[in-house]
């Protein structure tokens, strides 16, 4: 069932993304962890911090205290919500200081949900490689395209919970679930309640772990169930200006969870998956009439509380009153109106949900966490049944071949070692799996370096043949429904995902810090980070570079004037990697002899928005380090306001620009 695959799939994500151990933990979370990947769902994630320990008394403490150690301290008017007390500070490997996020108060050091996020939002470049902006507890990429919090774990389930565990219940959900939740603990998110605006020591206890494991043990009723209850939500409550945004999928999630228990499991089959839907619905109705929702795992704790009362209940309960109303067949009118041509719930389309969710896995740049990597791709092959997997398991192999070969050493260094050479070739040609191009190119960038220049040009003219109109290019993770369409004019529905992969993607290729792979005048860029340069981008560059080792003028040229045709139409180049592709074609002038027009496409590459190429400042700098070059490149930048004196009749200054100009560039 795809469903389970989805969830599987993320799973391995996840656990490959973590298998370096280091200080953080990245946790796929909502609904398309959970299995659903309905229209406009975004990837959320959560980053939890490994070397922070909270527990609930000081009995649990372990000495010696390894970790910087918080106290919860429970807030009895506001349940679900807690104090973080500062106990004790072990911060020499911490990439969070806790100490700096606390406040005094006349009971200790409490940690601040505002100076937490505020340093966490200085430091979120080195979490992530990009630049993020910050909404609530949350961050997302410019393309809004994910969604990251931060958060710290309990080990241990939170008292006020534990209720939760022993209450009388149906069938659902099974004790297994239930022991694997309250092993885990719970999560502590840095916000606090709506109803108080000017609080900053109170942390949210959130259970999303536990709604995971909840979700995971849904039969495909609820899970169809709980996908109407979003659409509903989406395409009728929504749309409706008076009503918008006082519910949310998370309270809908949670009125699943106490039909689910209260009924017994036969009521989930798929013959009664509207009568499910309804009884979901009045739950909905009744807390809106009451203006309470309580949360499945503390009912004391009023989740409408700041959201919905008395001044906006009664619409409300009008607008989920009419769909009611309306029966089955209105529903089914309004979210699966006949022209769509398809049923958003009964979408089968795994390899997207792939490509959108789990082709970015950890990079490394550490040879033996590569090996680790390596053999746990290698094992879970063998282990898994689920040939989808077992194709994002391989792709998972090759793409992390890529970065073990750029950690061999230089191939021009050890020319007369065979066994460095068949290394090289052997985890390139696992990296030419993971789609069109990208394993192409590192290969083209090998050849380059030990001098093959020939052999370079025609694995450079295969790659660019390869980008052609309709290839999926996943690296701008944002798929319209033209591009999905072209996708699959592209490829057979039968084929399986790797042979997808290969015949109708193309990818960036990352060079990672101190690459031994990548070109001699690029090394610059790889001197502090890795960095990514699209297909096409990289297939000129090393074009040019080939052409202007073997003295051929004209073609590198023409290679030039491609590259900069391709930077400026952004062929196969999304947003974030622009600044990388402006900076790539200024070298490429620079190398040219042109260093003035270098300069102004590292200004442009500085000026980009989102992701900045960090080399493009060092390289301007470098130019401008030359008095003449600084001069005339002053003049070009003055270029506008030339125009600007010439429009407004002020020819003198106009030409006694002019002058300067011509006394400096004679």
């Amino acid at each position: 069932m795809d469903i389970r695959s989805r969830q599987r799939l993320l799973i391995i994500h996840d656990m490959m993304y973590n298998l370096r151990g280091n200080h953080k933990t990245i946790i796929s979370s909502g609904s398309m962890a959970e299995g659903l990947d309905l229209p406009g769902s975004d990837i959320d994630a959560m980053c939890l911090f490994n070397d922070v320990d909270v527990i609930e008394s000081k009995r649990n403490i372990k000495h010696p205290i390894q970790n910087t150690t918080l106290l919860m301290e429970s807030d009895i008017e506001n349940p679900g919500f807690t104090r973080l007390r500062l106990i004790a500070v072990r911060e020499n490997k911490t990439i969070i200081k806790l100490s700096e996020c606390c406040e005094n108060t006349s009971t200790g050091e409490y940690v601040s949900v505002n100076k937490f996020l505020h340093i966490v939002e200085q430091s979120v470049t080195y979490f992530t490689g990009s630049q993020l902006s910050s909404h609530g507890p949350c961050f997302s990429d410019t393309d809004q395209h994910y969604d990251l919090a931060f958060c710290l774990r309990s080990k241990r389930f939170p008292n006020i919970a534990i209720p939760w565990v022993r209450r009388h219940r149906r069938q659902w959900p099974p004790n297994v679930v239930i022991d694997k939740i309250v092993k885990y603990g719970c999560l502590l998110v840095a916000i606090g309640p709506r109803t108080i605006s000017d609080t900053t020591l109170l942390w949210r206890l959130s259970f999303s772990m536990a709604e995971k494991q909840l979700s995971h043990s849904f039969n495909y009723t609820q899970f169809l169930c709980y996908g109407l209850l979003k659409l509903t939500l989406k395409r009728i409550i929504n749309k409706h200006e008076d009503v918008k945004d006082l519910l949310c999928s998370y309270f809908l999630k949670t009125a699943l969870f106490w039909i689910s228990e209260e009924v017994d499991f036969e009521t989930f089959q798929l013959s009664r998956l509207f009568h499910c839907f309804f009884l979901c619905l009045d739950k909905l109705i009744v807390w809106i009439n009451k203006c309470y929702c309580p949360n499945y795992f503390i009912p004391q704790h009023n989740m409408f509380l700041g959201k919905i009362d008395q001044s906006n209940n009664t619409n409300l309960q009008n607008v989920l009153g009419s769909i009611k109303s309306g029966g089955i067949d209105g529903l089914i009118h309004i979210l699966f109106p006949p022209e769509s041509g398809y049923h958003p719930l009964l979408r089968t389309e795994l390899d997207i949900f792939v490509f959108k969710t789990c082709l970015c896995p950890t990079t490394t740049e550490c040879r033996s966490h590569t090996d680790l990597l390596l053999q746990f791709a290698q094992s879970l092959q063998i282990q898994e049944s689920s040939t989808i997997v077992i194709d994002i398991c391989k792709f998972y192999y090759g793409f992390i071949s890529q970065y073990a070969a750029q950690l061999l050493p230089p191939p021009t260094r050890t020319s007369k070692s065979n066994n460095i050479h068949t290394l090289y070739h052997r985890h390139l040609q696992e990296g030419v799996m993971t789609d069109a191009v990208s394993g192409w190119l590192l290969y083209a960038s090998y050849f380059y370096v030990i001098g093959k220049y020939n052999v370079t040009l025609r694995i450079t003219e295969y790659v660019l043949s390869r980008c052609k109109h309709g290839m999926l290019y996943l690296d701008s993770h944002l798929f319209e429904e033209d591009q999905i369409k072209r996708y699959r004019q592209n490829v057979h529905s039968k084929l399986r995902l790797r042979d997808k992969l290969k015949l109708a993607t193309v990818r960036d290729v990352t060079y990672i810090c101190h690459s031994s792979l990548i070109p001699e005048e690029l090394q610059l860029e790889v001197e502090e980070t890795h960095i990514c340069l699209p297909p096409i981008v990289l297939s000129r560059c090393l074009r040019f570079l080939c052409h202007h080792h073997l003295g051929n003028i004209f073609n590198r040229q023409l290679e030039l004037h491609n590259l900069f045709l391709t930077a400026k139409y952004k062929h196969f180049v999304s947003s974030q990697k622009t600044s990388d592709s402006l900076t790539v074609l200024g070298r490429c002038y620079e190398i040219s002899g042109d260093k003035l027009t270098a300069l102004q496409w590292y200004q442009e590459a500085v000026q980009c928005e989102g992701d900045e190429c960090f080399t493009a400042k060092a390289r301007r700098k470098i130019i401008l380090s030359n008095h003449f070059y600084k001069i005339v490149f002053q003049l070009f930048a003055s270029f506008e306001l030339m125009i600007w004196y010439a429009i407004t009749a002020n020819w003198a200054l106009l030409v006694a620009v002019l002058f300067l100009f011509m006394l400096v560039t004679v």
